[in-house]
């Protein structure tokens, strides 16, 4: 899988992603559902365990950059 497949796939959080934290996201991808390390795209945004996140960009193999899904 390319780098680009996996921008704009949504995911859900898992481990609190946020400034100075590794974070931890679930995205489904070829199948099933994959862990991935996450870092916010915006370095202030918070994003709590629950939260519904789109895929803003990959580092392969294992660690992606996301935003909010929906603004509540």
């Amino acid at each position: 899988m390319d780098d680009s497949s996996m921008v704009g796939l949504l995911g859900r959080v898992t481990g609190t992603v946020g400034p100075g934290l590794v974070g931890e996201v679930i995205v489904r991808i070829r199948g099933g559902a994959e862990h991935f390390l996450a870092y916010p795209s915006s370095p202030t945004d918070r994003m709590e365990p629950g939260t519904v996140v789109t895929v803003i960009d990959h580092l392969p193999p294992r660690t992606v950059y996301v935003a909010r899904a929906y603004e509540s």
